[in-house]
């Protein structure tokens, strides 16, 4: 056989390369959703009756938001930079959302695009930061968090609002009350909550976005060479920018959904989902280095830590045990992403 025979019939690097990311993933997400059936099984061996469709739409919904924000903070990661303001925009959001309606008398229809609008301006502010002032996206979203946190106390002047009792000089047309409500609103005979739903439509969106279009493909191509993506001209700036909006535009539709399913808002609501969502997301196969990331991967990192903490929450071993679980969980998320890293290094040399 020639030489030129035996070339034509190799397969080439870039097909090699392509399949072995996708094994890699397939591997990853795989061994999650096993973990996830196993850590149930667990739970439900501990104490039976948590097995039923109840517990399960519990489950859903505990994760919806951190899910729909984690959803967001992958498409910056898998981008190659890093937002830790998600929890303060989500806040920010809500409080924003609750003063204009209940203490502002702005109509609720108007009061939620202006809310998601504010978050998409903060995520704009990251971007331009990081790509103009090429300051890193660690410092500029650590102080992001710190200043909109501020600014969340300012707006809401330290107190807490509920739409069902607002002052005493103000009122809440029914009409917008119960619109407000049926946002996440029980549905079905289990009363599985409608921000599941808006869960899965996100879910379904941002899918389509970051791995069935070009956009998605060139974040990818930006986190994963982006030295190689500057000499082919993507328009790097504007990708990263879209990013750090997107992820913010979420953490803003979760703030609004949470509201409406408590009803209730607090000045400092939000800051403590930054670890958990942050854990979702690596738990779920995106790497800090990026260029991966998945959908799939995602939900199912989020899908697992609302399945321990519920399944914690009911075993009651304490609050300790759930802290150290999240960390566990998320560092051996972060040292497995890393041997991966150097597997894949070492069979392509």
């Amino acid at each position: 056989m020639s030489n030129t025979e035996t070339q034509a019939q190799a397969p080439s690097p870039p097909t090699l390369s392509a399949g072995k990311t996708t094994l890699d993933i397939a591997l990853r997400v795989g061994g999650l959703f096993l973990a996830i059936i196993v850590v149930a099984a667990v739970f439900i061996i501990i104490k039976p009756n948590v097995a039923n469709l109840n517990m399960g739409g519990s489950v859903l919904r505990s994760m919806s938001s951190v899910a729909i924000m984690a959803l967001g903070l992958t498409l910056v990661i898998v981008v190659g930079e890093i937002d830790l303001s998600f929890g303060a925009i989500y806040g920010l959001a809500i409080n924003a959302l609750a003063v204009m309606w209940i203490v502002h008398g702005v109509s609720v229809y108007l009061a939620i695009p202006l809310a998601v609008a504010l978050g998409a301006l903060v995520g704009v502010f990251n971007g331009v930061l990081v790509t103009r002032l090429k300051i890193p996206s660690f410092i500029v979203t650590l102080g992001t968090y710190n200043l909109l946190y501020g600014v969340t106390l300012w707006v809401s002047n330290t107190g807490t609002f509920n739409p069902a009792y607002p002052p005493p000089d103000r009122t809440v047309p029914d009409s917008e009350l119960n619109f407000f409500v049926s946002l996440t609103r029980p549905v079905g005979s289990f009363h599985l909550s409608l921000e599941v739903v808006w869960m899965i439509v996100i879910a379904i969106i941002v899918g389509l976005l970051l791995h069935r279009s070009l956009f998605g493909f060139r974040l990818m191509a930006i986190g994963g060479n982006p030295e190689a993506a500057r000499l082919a001209r993507l328009p790097v700036t504007g990708y990263k920018i879209a990013a750090f909006v997107l992820c913010a535009v979420l953490a803003s539709i979760a703030g609004v959904l949470d509201f409406s399913f408590i009803q209730t808002s607090q000045p400092n609501t939000g800051l403590s989902s930054t670890f958990p969502v942050f854990a979702a997301v690596i738990i779920g196969g995106a790497s800090l280095t990026g260029g991966k990331g998945t959908v799939i991967g995602t939900l199912g990192g989020a899908l697992l830590l609302a399945e321990l903490q519920l399944g914690l929450s009911i075993l009651s071993p304490g609050p300790h045990v759930q802290q150290i679980f999240l960390g566990a969980v998320t560092i051996g998320a972060v040292a497995l992403d890393m041997f991966l890293t150097r597997l894949r290094k070492s069979r392509s040399s």
